[in-house]
């Protein structure tokens, strides 16, 4: 990577952070917490960050618990962004938590989405597409409530146009979009590759706030991710919205999770601004940024639509909230707009969270994701660490 590159929040002396370290001596992960400039092992006493987000209070947890030193920030640091994996790392913090997200709470997304859909997933005939459709519903839609009396006025005429489209459906109407992005154990961490297929010729970062919640559907904290879409396979259609999303490497998340406490709150992660830079081994550049402030369902409402009564997550869930930034620029030819290449570097950056940086190869090209549910049992049970659990 780039040696200058952090992958700490600005405040993060002050922050209380937690994430999962991979150590070739361990040949398994270890759950830590990041305060400072030290970094304590936590896996006696939690050994996943599912079990320890399901205590009643993390973050005062986390403060008491007896600090076991076993790795130098500094060097893991390094080893993260120069994607050593012969070194200690860290990997996504996130384990047991099945990673859900949210699709189309941006009006601006929202757009992009229905101009793939017009397009038929043809980049080509997309700025035309979206000249027109912006002119029509870009303001009238950007500033109603998904639900609302409003939203069903808005929806009326839109189907009278001939302009109603399924993502407008998810995007002003009752019902969020909530889908699986990624299994279990998949999704890959700061430093590590990102994976597109190579048969998509049209395709984006989606840089989003990711939410960590406990089984009980109590949001515990916050974090990075890289939502990787290929908009030329959904953009066909919605129905390949798996084939689009669920690919080796298509799920980035990190670099920590930052636990919710007096000095970081559920209403700073309502207001926060998230930027993205793109840089192309051919020079080109991108810089783009979201802001949570934006987007149209509470994040409270996010979890609800997706943990209930009508669904539960005994080890919690990983949500993607959905983003503001949908990548127009041109980058090869006029009216072609953005589309990754192989070796792109894409960083997600948070004053609050930290960096989440990785670099573009195809799904196919990248590590094969062979360390699932029966592997970090074994691992776990080998080092002695099953059964293991810290006060509540």
């Amino acid at each position: 990577m780039q040696a200058h590159l952090s992958l700490l929040p600005e405040d993060h002396e002050q922050a209380l952070l937690i994430g999962r370290i991979h150590d070739p001596r361990d040949e398994g992960p270890s759950v830590v917490a990041i305060q400072g400039h030290a970094l304590h092992d936590l896996t006696p006493h939690f050994p996943t960050v599912s079990q320890l987000l399901e205590q009643r209070d993390p973050a005062a947890i986390v403060a008491r618990t007896p600090a076991t030193s076993r790795w130098s920030l500094d060097t893991v640091m390094r080893s993260t962004l120069d994607n050593n994996r012969t070194a200690a790392r860290f990997v996504a913090p996130c384990d047991l938590q099945v990673i859900k997200a949210c699709g189309v709470t941006f009006a601006g997304s929202m757009l992009e989405r229905v101009i793939e859909e017009k397009a038929g997933g043809d980049p080509k005939r997309a700025t035309q597409i979206r000249d027109e459709i912006g002119k029509v519903i870009g303001s009238a839609v950007s500033s109603i409530r998904p639900g609302s009396d409003d939203a069903s006025r808005v929806r009326q005429y839109l189907i009278k146009e001939g302009l109603w489209s399924q993502y407008l459906e998810v995007g002003i109407g009752p019902d969020a979009e909530v889908f699986t992005k990624a299994p279990v154990l998949s999704a890959v961490g700061s430093g590590e590759a990102i994976g597109i297929l190579a048969a998509s010729k049209w395709n984006n970062p989606e840089p989003e706030l990711v939410l960590a919640v406990n089984s009980r559907g109590e949001i515990r904290g916050a974090t990075l991710g890289n939502d990787v879409n290929l908009r030329d396979i959904e953009g066909r259609s919605a129905l390949l919205l798996g084939k689009a999303k669920d690919n080796n490497a298509s799920c980035a998340i990190g670099p920590f999770i930052r636990l919710f406490d007096e000095r970081f709150t559920l209403d700073d992660a309502r207001h926060m601004e998230l930027e993205l830079h793109v840089t192309g081994d051919d020079g080109f550049r991108l810089s783009g940024h979201s802001s949570t402030s934006q987007i149209s369902r509470d994040l409270t409402d996010l979890a609800a639509q997706t943990c209930g009564r009508h669904h539960q997550y005994p080890d919690g869930f990983m949500l993607f909230t959905g983003t503001l930034f949908a990548p127009t620029d041109d980058r090869d030819a006029p009216g072609q707009g953005f589309t990754h290449k192989l070796g792109d570097l894409v960083q997600i950056r948070s004053s609050r969270l930290g960096a989440l940086v990785n670099r573009v190869t195809h799904s196919e090209d990248a590590p094969a994701w062979t360390q699932g549910i029966i592997w970090l049992m074994a691992n776990l049970a080998r080092r002695g660490l099953l059964g293991t659990a810290g006060p509540r």
